[in-house]
């Protein structure tokens, strides 16, 4: 903004180098929107990034010279998939703004490491939601937080985000101090409004440049510029665990009372808890016509219990809470599946119409999974958003995909892995078959659009890949023929991965023509491989942990490469129902796998150990088979700190 020259440059094997304009472009669009939201001008005449392909992080910010893994850097349209080129624009990004939030400001000791990484994870994603559908950013991001964070909020490994002691350093890049810490950076800016946070972000860059700074110190820059007293919100940074929230909407008249309540549960080394700040965003609309009733409220919900009145209500309300996922918490409420699918339809916020959509979802496969299945409510929602030509395709897609099998699993006391599969086959199923007119009609939308990595072009692919699975879910004769043929003559990794996906989950016997096909082509591209080897450890199918067990045999796979163990043991690890299979032979392959991993690189081996430490989550049978092997790899002679730490608290916790 200053008129001064900066010279970039990215790093890579000559051969490399025609895939590097993404990642270029994706630099300067970081340079100038660092520029227009914080203000913040590059302080060098160079920044220099090199991409290498055994590196056990995504990327690190040294000043003015970058070091990437290269799968955050390397991206064609032939290689890469709309997720890749999003994830490089979002890494690039996040390492360029730590010139501020990091290096410039770096941390006074390793327990302010959130001071520097949730506040850039912050950044980051305003960038991204920037550059493409904010809706689609958010939930993106949430459903992240959900299916790493939460879980470890909620296991032995819970730590708050400012944590107060460690052994192995390397383990507390977790998704608390990165993604609960960027949470806690947008209550605040939600609680300061859009001025008084630039406010507050202003003084903090300009009071602290070229300090070793606290957290505290970023606290009190957002007090002192936003002008409020942010003194209980501090418990954000010490203690561990996610809020519930109990909300309750009762109605008299044109008179409505919100009841709220929140509990933080214990946590290793916290048993009680101090009520939170929570910002929870608010609205009502009305049942029968589906307007507002009043305009949005931020509620500072600061106790243990709360009620918040609203007057002149001309109808019967219905809530629509914790908007654009205001506050990282765990809402639980009275509203009817009636009031679900409603606002599902009439929502005004993108993020709580896809909320309402999925908590529908989820009630719906917990009951199935307890064995009393109605899909009604479900489909006819699901037909709606489908048939709504005012929603962005990208939108639409989120919207459609049902919950996670883990994420499943987190709402139940005792996971049950085959129960919970079972629901959620049976529902994809019925929607599947039930909607299929509409699945094929969307499908369609896609087909002979050239490629483009446009907003635009990702919601139509991203709705053809979903639209393919739920047509091959519904069991059509002609789903395997459909997919291939996608698979042969997709321009764009995205559209060939999609398919791939779907057969690599059938029974077709096109199946293993597609992988052969795949693994031909790019058996000499070791990124695009991982994909191929992802695909099968992620497979709904029966035999997936022998596959599994198959490909770590394979000559193409090797645990040196953080890449390729992560593609294998990694994705498999979160293949809920084949890691958990019931004889305890996915708990033996990761536990080998780990303690062989560790004696080569002990920081990738430690990243990949959580799913063992999910133990007390499952029956007793599970459990007692997942504590063996954790035992098993304490007692292993020579192991890393890295591994002993994670496991031992695992055993502890």
């Amino acid at each position: 903004m200053s008129g001064r020259e900066v010279a970039l440059g990215i790093w890579v094997r000559e051969a490399d180098l025609p895939k590097t304009e993404h990642a270029l472009k994706a630099l300067e669009l970081a340079m100038a929107w660092d520029e227009t939201t914080y203000g913040r001008e590059y302080d060098l005449d160079v920044f220099n990034i090199v991409a290498v392909d055994d590196f056990n992080f995504g990327a690190m910010e040294n000043k003015g010279l970058n070091i990437f893994n290269s799968r955050y850097i390397l991206a064609d349209p032939d290689t890469a998939t709309d997720y890749d080129y999003d994830a490089i624009a979002a890494v690039v990004a996040h390492e360029y703004f730590h010139n501020w939030s990091g290096n410039r400001i770096t941390c006074r000791d390793w327990f302010q490491l959130s001071l520097k990484e949730g506040f850039t994870v912050y950044r980051d994603q305003g960038f991204s939601a920037d550059q493409g559908s904010r809706a689609v950013k958010r939930i993106e991001d949430v459903r992240g937080l959900r299916a790493s964070q939460f879980p470890e909020d909620s296991g032995p490994l819970a730590h708050p985000v400012r944590p107060e002691s460690y052994q192995e350093i390397s383990n507390f890049y977790t998704a608390t101090i990165y993604n609960k810490g960027a949470e806690l950076i947008r209550m605040m800016a939600a609680i300061l409004g859009p001025q008084g946070f630039r406010a507050g972000t202003d003084l903090y860059f300009d009071r602290y440049d070229g300090t070793a700074a606290t957290c505290e110190d970023f606290v009190t820059s957002m007090e002192e510029g936003g002008k409020v007293d942010l003194t209980q919100f501090r418990l954000w940074y010490s203690q561990a665990g996610t809020p519930r929230v109990s909300a309750s909407l009762s109605q008299d008249g044109d008179r409505a009372t919100l009841q709220l309540a929140q509990q933080v549960p214990a946590t290793p080394g916290q048993p009680v808890k101090s009520p939170m700040v929570l910002p929870l965003r608010v609205k009502l609309f009305g049942a029968e016509t589906g307007q507002p009733l009043i305009d949005e409220r931020l509620v500072m919900f600061n106790d243990t219990l709360d009620t918040i009145t609203f007057e002149g209500l001309a109808e019967r309300a219905v809530l629509s809470i914790n908007r654009g996922f205001s506050a990282p918490v765990l809402v639980e409420s009275d509203r009817t599946a009636a009031d679900l699918a409603f606002l599902s339809a009439h929502d005004d916020d993108p993020f709580a119409r896809y909320e309402a959509m999925q908590q529908l979802m989820l009630d719906t496969l917990v009951a199935s999974a307890g064995g009393h299945a109605d899909h009604e409510g479900v489909i006819a929602a699901v037909a709606n958003t489908l048939a709504n030509a005012d929603l962005d395709l990208a939108f639409v897609a989120e919207a459609v995909l049902l919950p996670s099998e883990s994420f499943i699993g987190d709402q139940m006391a005792v996971v049950d892995p085959e129960a919970i599969f079972r629901a959620r086959e049976a529902l994809r199923l019925d929607l599947g078959t039930r909607l299929e007119a509409q699945w094929r009609q969307a499908y369609a939308r896609g087909e002979g659009q050239p490629y483009a990595y446009t907003p635009e072009g990702k919601g139509l692919r991203r709705l053809r890949t979903v639209s393919l699975g739920y047509i091959a879910a519904s069991g059509a004769a002609d789903a395997a023929d459909l997919a291939f043929a996608q698979f042969d003559s997709a321009d764009n990794m995205t559209d060939r991965m999609g398919a791939l996906t779907t057969l690599v989950g059938s029974e077709s016997e096109i199946r293993t023509t597609a992988l052969d096909i795949f693994y031909s082509q790019y058996c000499d591209n070791p990124l695009v491989l991982d994909k191929w080897f992802q695909a099968q450890a992620q497979s709904s199918r029966d035999d997936t942990g022998a596959i599994v067990a198959g490909l770590a045999e394979h000559a193409d796979f090797t645990l040196t490469n953080p890449n390729r163990a992560r593609s294998l043991i990694g994705a498999f690890g979160a293949n809920q129902r084949a890691f958990n299979n019931a004889d305890g032979s996915g708990y033996r392959f990761l536990a080998d796998q780990l303690i062989a991993l560790d004696r080569l690189n002990p920081q990738t081996a430690a990243k990949l150990l959580p799913p063992l430490g999910r133990w007390r989550r499952f029956d007793a049978a599970r459990a007692g088979l997942m504590r063996a092997e954790l035992e098993r790899i304490v007692r292993t002679p020579g192991l890393s700190k890295d591994v002993f730490e994670q496991a031992s608290k695992s055993l502890e916790g």
